[in-house]
């Protein structure tokens, strides 16, 4: 354990570094300084972040464009004519439905809420475990407005459904981990990088496995939570750093 540890401490000093960031969808939210943007584009990203990375950021890039590239500022003061351009907005199975709900939802939330921290602490209970309630809370109050399309619900996933939620635990990666490397924000103080479950993709799954991180069979929350454990062994403090090092070795080195 102590070699794997020390191999994957290499791969993620090689990996979380600010090269990581111009062919990923962390450098959607990269684009921006203001916090809220930050946030608004950063969750964006990761809902969209499904197939090829660069196809994932330019669909970013048109999406942000249509709010003329200031999303909070957008949310705040749009007008009903404002969200036409969005009808023509589609990403895979994202259509334009979940844009102007997504849309709808955010506009609602930062029009009584300064943060969208405040949207995930719902559930928060300061336990190492809280992750569970934390993203099932989120679920049930993000799809809380009366006006939801059902068809939007499965585009964040829940621990309920026992999904992985790989795109949302990556979203919360990026805004609560901290530290000197420039590439995760750490701008989130109110869940602790010890409480993250690792986004646990094709990429690191298969990796996951071959260096038996992962013993379970099929690929859901309970696999994200075994990987995790083991990972807490390495750094119980941050142990989805190595999300970078899983991440690098399965897409960059094939490994």
């Amino acid at each position: 354990m102590q070699g794997l540890k020390d191999f994957l401490d290499e791969k993620v000093a090689l990996y979380n570094q600010p090269g990581f960031i111009p062919n990923d969808p962390i450098s959607i939210p990269h684009r921006f300084s203001k916090k809220q943007d930050i946030e608004i584009s950063g969750f964006f990203a990761a809902i969209l972040a499904w197939g090829q990375r660069k196809t994932i950021i330019n669909k970013c890039l048109e999406l942000f464009q249509l709010m003329d590239n200031s999303p909070h500022d957008f949310l705040i003061h749009h007008q009903e004519n404002d969200l036409k351009p969005f009808l023509e907005f589609k990403h895979r199975t994202f259509n334009d439905v979940d844009t102007l709900y997504f849309i709808y939802f955010l506009s609602w939330f930062y029009k009584h809420h300064k943060s969208l921290e405040e949207a995930f602490l719902i559930g928060q209970t300061g336990a190492i475990d809280a992750m569970e309630s934390i993203l099932t809370q989120f679920h049930e109050f993000f799809f809380s407005l009366p006006e939801v399309p059902n068809r939007s619900r499965k585009h964040i996933a829940t621990p309920a459904r026992k999904a992985a939620c790989k795109r949302i635990v990556m979203y919360l990666r990026w805004m609560v981990r901290s530290d000197d490397r420039g590439v995760d924000f750490g701008i989130w103080k109110n869940i602790s990088p010890a409480q993250l479950i690792c986004p646990c993709d094709l990429h690191v799954d298969r990796v996951g496995r071959k260096l038996g991180l992962i013993t379970r069979k099929q690929t859901d929350w309970l696999t994200a939570l075994e990987l995790t454990e083991k990972l807490r062994e390495f750094d119980p403090k941050d142990p989805v750093k190595y999300d970078f090092a899983l991440f690098g070795l399965g897409i960059e080195e094939k490994f």
